[in-house]
């Protein structure tokens, strides 16, 4: 299974623009292996939120971006969750990723 047709077949589906927004940062994805499932989603997500951080003021794309993020992370730990004996380590790795991406901001 690819990541495009997994994330297809979520369920409950998202809200059609939350949908849309996961299609359009993850398009360059879509034809990963089920392995890959788990760090694409979150590879995602980074780069929604290395954008958010890097964004002036909040918008209404902004809420989007957090809500879409959000989702990625969700569903990146949702795949990870199919392979148990990796599923602490991943989730190290990700509080560890993305607490230097907020470290990151704040040394700006």
């Amino acid at each position: 299974m690819t990541l495009g047709t997994w994330l297809d077949e979520r369920e409950p589906a998202p809200p059609p623009a939350l949908a849309e927004r996961l299609r359009m940062v993850l398009a360059d994805d879509r034809e990963a292996p089920d392995d890959e499932i788990p760090e694409r989603c979150l590879e995602g997500a980074e780069r929604l939120l290395a954008g958010l951080l890097d964004a002036p003021a909040a918008s209404r794309e902004a809420a989007l971006d957090l809500l879409a993020a959000d989702a990625l992370v969700t569903y990146a730990f949702e795949a990870a969750g199919e392979d148990l004996p990796r599923l602490d380590a991943r989730a190290t790795t990700a509080m560890a990723r993305i607490a230097a991406m907020v470290a990151d901001e704040d040394d700006r």
